[in-house]
């Protein structure tokens, strides 16, 4: 008897897999290769488990964890662009947005339409960046490649020529916002890191 449904849900599933191909700027912290997509999903999952006892009043972590296994699937279709590329401009533009959007709904498009739903609503939900659960997922998206550069000298930093106040504008403002302790003590660290200790 057809299983349209789970038809529809391994398609996705497989769909997904690909996001494992999608090299992002940031290095693995031994600098051996690339860090991929879902990767860095998975890795912020961790972040969201590790750094749960920094979230806000009313931050759900399922939720959190939910938004962060979702929200680089768009890359399947836009590939990484990397934060600090052209100037920090290309990241945020309305034709990258746009490109996301569509693919946001062609990929969550392949589940059956309830499911579909829920998974485009929690990706638009990350991307506007209004709620608790997506201030602190959003935020957690910026620590981790943050960390990652920290832990590799720099590496990312140093092929993108980013300096310090690139760093507070575009990445330090957002970790703030959902995850000011950490945001102390990293800020120290970047701080060290561009000799201004």
């Amino acid at each position: 008897m057809p299983q349209p449904d789970l038809d529809a849900q391994l398609a996705f599933l497989a769909e997904a897999d690909k996001l494992k191909s999608v090299d992002r700027a940031n290095t693995l912290n031994d600098l051996s290769r690339q860090e991929n997509s879902a990767e860095h999903s998975w890795h912020l999952t961790l972040y969201a488990m590790v750094l749960a006892g920094q979230a806000g009043p009313g931050v759900d972590i399922g939720r959190v964890i939910r938004m962060l296994i979702l929200h680089d699937l768009v890359e399947i279709d836009v590939g990484d662009v990397p934060l600090h590329s052209a100037g920090g401009q290309a990241h945020d533009s309305p034709e990258i947005q746009q490109a996301e959007a569509e693919a946001a709904r062609r990929i969550f498009g392949l589940l059956p339409p309830a499911q579909a739903a829920e998974f485009l609503a929690l990706w638009q939900e990350f991307e506007a960046n209004r709620t608790p659960d997506a201030v602190f997922a959003k935020s957690l998206d910026r620590t981790q490649p943050l960390v990652q550069n920290l832990t590799s000298d720099g590496a990312g930093w140093v092929k993108y020529g980013v300096t310090y106040d690139n760093i507070v504008s575009r990445v330090g403002e957002k970790v703030a916002r959902g995850l000011p302790a950490v945001w102390d003590e990293l800020h120290c660290r970047v701080r060290a890191f561009f000799g201004l200790a």
